[in-house]
């Protein structure tokens, strides 16, 4: 399987009703170590890192690589979207070789409760349908992330399996694509 990286990328911004999704630039690089920052975004990923740390370690225009959106709401990053290569040794594999493109979402506290990871990760997921006809996404969030799971069965990821990894249950669903849908 071919990874993102062989297509053209980054794709022209992808706009919705009220974002845009688009490549990583040097003025995000402070929302970008909020985010890395924040106990609560991070409460379900291992914990948050370090200020300090990242003030040091994230690189002028962060997360600039095939896969990661950055989501804009009245030109301010608010989150981000990752379509990235789902490591072949983790467990939810789904095939003997491994490969699946899996779905990623974070955002900033203050976003949470509008609708904008529905929006900016169904627009995601259109992209990909065009990009890569007729291949499937993962997602594996905690059970505990109640929200996490939520928006993935609204997404229309179904459930495949459920086990443990990082010290908790987790959910493992996949996406099927059809025709993008417009908004």
């Amino acid at each position: 399987m071919m990874g993102l990286d062989s297509y053209t990328w980054p794709p022209a911004p992808i706009k919705t009703a009220r974002l845009v999704l688009r490549e990583s630039e040097a003025r995000d690089r402070a929302a970008f170590v909020e985010l890395l920052a924040s106990p609560e975004v991070h409460a379900y990923l291992g914990g948050p890192h370090p200020r300090d740390e990242l003030e040091r370690a994230v690189p002028e225009a962060p997360g600039r690589r095939p896969g990661v959106f950055v989501v804009e709401l009245d030109g301010a990053m608010i989150g981000t979207v990752t379509l990235e290569q789902r490591d072949a040794e983790r467990p939810g594999g789904l095939r003997p070789e491994g490969g699946r493109t899996e779905l990623g979402y974070m955002f900033l506290p203050d976003a949470w409760g509008s609708g904008y990871a529905t929006e900016a990760c169904a627009a995601a997921l259109d992209w990909f349908a065009v990009a890569r006809p007729g291949e499937p996404v993962v997602l594996c969030t905690q059970i505990a992330n109640v929200p996490s799971a939520r928006l993935a069965l609204k997404l229309g990821f179904t459930e495949v399996s459920r086990f443990e990894e990082f010290g908790a249950e987790q959910w493992f669903g996949e996406w099927s694509p059809v025709a993008p849908r417009h908004r």
